[in-house]
């Protein structure tokens, strides 16, 4: 069997999205589905590459360089070959995106021709994971993310993260440049919430690198580590690692990063040997289903937690062949006030597993990634090669 073509649509759809205070329903996105094609006739899939988990597609340049860089090194090769198509693209400094896309789509079509779904092609180890709500940013002054916690906690999450204020004054409710922080803001926040849901509930924060300063950053994890905080993520800019160093030496509250730096295994097994985090995190997007794997195996070797970071089909898959020491939770999510998560997306014919009342997702058990393609859809809603890739909500935490 080889490797035919690989070709990417892009097509629209509508969703619920959530900007700065405001629910914005019928948001219109690019998504792209990525097909690895085969002389037999066997096809695998990824549907996604950008921000919101899976749910936002390649950007133009990004199916630019698929297309005219990678396709060209995999046409006529074993499409069962991954590891080494891994090596090839690591190597060649190919995109953590593009690499991820490729990746994942070649482990959606093994799955198919074995007729099972990924995670047993790793070594399946759970079919469901626990689940915490991940909020938008922004959602309004303290009272509202405390009146969602619960909403949330009652819909049956057991976990809750907060996204705070960042981009976006609260006071004001208008949108400003990143700095200054809104630190007394966020701890008004975090307070809030912990009120409101009382200490039965696990709760998470992150500022999405927002803190500039040490003294910011030590500042909200005392308060934290007061709250009882299950972790504090992400709360500096990742390319300061000394900083996060001294941070995870001064607080008792876990920090659980990188999560956006680029490097992928690499850079998170570096975090790890200098201290620089007490959890890991990791998602597909930043190398595919193959790096994340090896992320894992190396925060299970040093017994370090590593946090899966959104939402997705791709993640799940992970997650159903990981431990729940190593990998606790799913991130499900964006949610918002007025934002339907759990909507049909038109594209497909089931999407992920909802929230059961216990708090947990189930993992897909469908070939593959798990999805149920509606090809009608995609046909009738496909949109130029050179369309541009529409993000609406807030950036990618």
């Amino acid at each position: 069997m080889k490797i035919t073509d690989i070709t990417i649509t892009p097509f629209r759809y509508t969703t619920d999205r959530f900007s700065n205070g405001v629910a914005r329903p019928g948001t219109e996105i690019i998504q792209t589905v990525t097909t690895v094609h085969t002389d037999d006739g066997a096809r695998g899939h990824y549907l996604g590459g950008g921000s919101h988990g899976d749910e936002d597609g390649l950007t133009l340049s990004d199916r630019q360089y698929l297309d005219r860089r990678v396709k060209p090194l995999l046409v006529g090769m074993d499409p069962l070959d991954r590891e080494k198509f891994w090596q090839w693209m690591w190597v060649a400094k190919v995109p953590e995106k593009v690499v991820s896309v490729v990746d994942m789509a070649l482990w959606d079509l093994a799955g198919r021709l074995a007729g099972l779904p990924v995670h047993k092609l790793l070594g399946g180890c759970r079919e469901k994971v626990k689940a915490y709500a991940s909020t938008y940013p922004n959602l309004g002054a303290p009272e509202v993310y405390a009146e969602h916690a619960v909403a949330c906690r009652q819909q049956g999450y057991q976990a809750y993260k907060i996204h705070p204020y960042y981009f976006w004054d609260p006071e004001t409710r208008t949108s400003v440049p990143g700095r200054p922080s809104h630190v007394a803001w966020d701890i008004a926040c975090c307070r809030a919430v912990r009120e409101a849901v009382g200490d039965e509930m696990v709760l998470m924060y992150d500022p999405w690198g927002t803190y500039h300063s040490f003294e910011e950053a030590l500042e909200v994890g005392r308060v934290l580590e007061d709250l009882g905080f299950y972790w504090y993520e992400h709360p500096m800019p990742e390319y300061r690692v000394e900083s996060y160093v001294r941070l995870c030496r001064e607080l008792s509250v876990p920090v659980c990063s990188p999560e956006l730096n680029e490097g992928s295994v690499f850079t998170r097994a570096d975090w790890i040997l200098r201290g620089a985090s007490d959890m890991s995190r990791t998602d597909v997007n930043q190398g595919g289903i193959t790096a994340a794997r090896k992320t894992v195996a190396v925060c299970e070797a040093y017994g370090v937690k590593c946090e899966i970071h959104m939402s997705g089909f791709g993640n799940l898959q992970i997650l159903g062949a990981t431990s729940g020491d190593v990998c606790e939770y799913y991130e499900k999510g964006l949610l918002a006030p007025g934002v339907n998560q759990d909507a049909q997306l038109p594209y497909l014919r089931e999407n992920p597993a909802p929230l059961d009342p216990d708090g947990y997702v189930r993992v897909p058990q469908k070939p593959g990634l798990g999805y149920e393609i509606v090809w009608d859809y995609i046909d009738e809603h496909t949109v130029s090669a050179d369309s541009a890739s529409s993000v609406g909500g807030a950036p990618n935490e």
